[in-house]
């Protein structure tokens, strides 16, 4: 035997770039470590260790991050099945921000009544005896932060793939936790439970629609790197089952916009925006959308750069449709929750319109695409987080005043929370000096330099109208009185939602006054590795 395997062919191991690898394996083996801890760890001690876990360990994969993107590493690694450049940097230090964020809002235990927004018991029937005895005990899922960081895991992965299998592996990778929290709220659990059904079945569906397009475009271009299918666009060497390319690009494009939650793909995303808890709500509403842009970027800009003029028509439809929705049906919305869910819709249509603009950063262009978008991400994911941090704050004795009416009259109440509501509200209009104002001026930008001024057009229309429903939030905190019956208290949080409200405030009016540095940073960072 020993004979035998010495006349085998010896095969070069794989080298491993271990400190670019870094973040994702100290995420890793922390979402790993959360799930040996909550079988071994007292119940009474699990928030505090798991929550201190996930919270040292999204730092620490953000702190190498920095550190790796200072030292300027960027080439393919893991058998060239991902692709650390400075795409990657940007929109992992995104996502592990949107992380922070998330392990804050999930630690939060000071609102409604000292517990978690998380089901006491998630397999109990919703009413029955299990329930109540486990509400009594004050029992807590703190599996959340293990999902947390598999979800966040999947994510990076996601946003750096360098192969289409690795993009679908990732896919399933963060999606498959956002399933589970999602059902896991702790009030209204059966419109929790509906929204996670729906999520799962058209998550699902769109998973497979993807897997088949990554299966024709393998079928056009004989592998699934993205340096492959760019090779085989660009020399023409299949043009005869052109079809195959057509048909992939259409259907891997499907599984990417159901995440971002455009139309036609988004009727996921009012569902489950109510029925997931709030925290998940804030992380997966930043997080989810971040990570998909990223893919998508990295895919059509890598993989399909060749057939710019077929897909840029397709996402310049789907930027018109997306925007026009979000925004109509947002003006309609009376419940806060919904109306940030089409508030989200309709930034997908914006980012969009930075997506069809595909312009490369040079000389007379300040920003790429890409850069335009990151810093975007960024802007919309600080004002999402600290808006459902109010939220959360927000309440009647059944649990979350999620109805406009109940914000009556908050200036006077809480000038605090209504000044920083406001100041959130305004960012996602793009009112003047807050980050959002920044962030699609320079989205818009992107567009008008890649040729795309009747899109932009459009998207200011569309953005002027977005303000009638931010502003209708605005005009009930400040200028309409309170009615007794509706009226929502605002509770007094621990110090993990201040920080995420400090925070957030604080970057949102820095980057609206002084946002130069950050602009230059990531647009500098805006280079993919072909």
């Amino acid at each position: 035997m020993i004979a035998l395997l010495e006349t085998l062919p010896q095969l070069p191991l794989p080298e491993l770039e271990w400190m670019l690898l870094s973040p994702l394996l100290v995420l890793f083996a922390a979402a790993c470590l959360g799930v040996l801890l909550e079988a071994v760890v007292p119940r009474d001690y699990r928030y505090i260790v798991q929550s201190g876990v996930a919270f040292i360990a999204v730092i620490a994969a953000l702190g190498l991050t920095i550190i790796n993107w200072i030292e300027g590493q960027q080439q393919l690694v893991a058998m060239d099945l991902l692709a650390i450049d400075g795409p990657a940097y940007v929109f992992w230090t995104l996502l592990l921000i949107a992380g922070l964020g998330g392990v804050a809002l999930f630690a939060e235990r000071g609102l409604g009544g000292g517990q978690s927004a998380f089901a006491s018991s998630a397999a109990t029937v919703p009413g029955s005896p299990l329930e109540r005895e486990a509400d009594r005990m004050r029992r807590e899922h703190t599996e959340i932060f293990p999902l947390l960081l598999f979800a966040l895991f999947g994510m990076m992965i996601f946003a750096s793939a360098n192969d289409l299998l690795t993009l679908f592996v990732a896919l399933e990778i963060f999606s498959l936790p956002l399933y589970l929290m999602t059902g896991m709220a702790r009030r209204r659990r059966l419109l929790s439970q509906e929204a996670a059904l729906k999520y799962f079945l058209l998550g699902s569906l769109a998973s497979a629609i993807m897997l088949y397009g990554i299966a024709m475009l393998y079928g056009f271009a004989g592998g699934f790197a993205l340096a492959d299918i760019d090779q085989a666009v660009v020399s023409q060497t299949a043009s005869s089952h052109s079809w195959l390319l057509l048909i992939g690009m259409l259907l891997l494009s499907v599984g990417l916009l159901f995440k971002i939650g455009a139309v036609p793909f988004h009727a996921w995303t009012p569902d489950a925006y109510m029925g997931a808890p709030s925290p998940v709500t804030g992380f997966m509403a930043v997080a989810t959308k971040t990570a998909a842009v990223a893919a998508l970027l990295r895919v059509f800009y890598v993989a399909l750069a060749g057939l710019a003029w077929d897909w840029q028509l397709l996402f310049a439809v789907v930027a018109v449709l997306t925007m026009l929705l979000g925004v109509t049906v947002a003006l309609a919305q009376n419940d806060l929750k919904r109306l940030l869910a089409y508030s989200s819709i309709a930034h997908a249509g914006f980012i969009l319109v930075a997506v069809v603009g595909a312009v490369a950063a040079g000389e007379n262009v300040y920003v790429s695409s890409v850069g335009s978008i990151g810093f975007y991400l960024l802007t919309y994911g600080l004002a999402t987080l600290g808006a459902f941090a109010i939220v959360m704050m927000v309440r009647r004795s059944g649990g979350e005043a999620n109805g406009i009416d109940a914000w009556r009259g908050l200036g006077r109440r809480n000038p605090i929370v209504a000044a920083l509501m406001t100041l959130f509200m305004l960012s996602f209009a793009g009112i003047p000096l807050t980050a959002g104002f920044i962030g699609k001026l320079t989205v818009f930008a992107a567009a008008w330099a890649g040729g795309y001024g009747w899109l932009v057009l459009v998207a200011v229309v569309m953005s002027v109208i977005a303000a009638f429903f931010y502003l209708k939030v605005v005009v009930a905190m400040w200028f309409q009185d309170a009615d007794d019956a509706t009226v929502g208290t605002v509770e007094t949080p621990s110090l993990w939602t201040w920080s995420v409200l400090v925070v957030t405030g604080v970057a949102t009016l820095v980057l609206g006054l002084i946002p130069g540095g950050v602009l230059q940073l990531i647009a500098d960072a805006a280079q993919f590795i072909r």
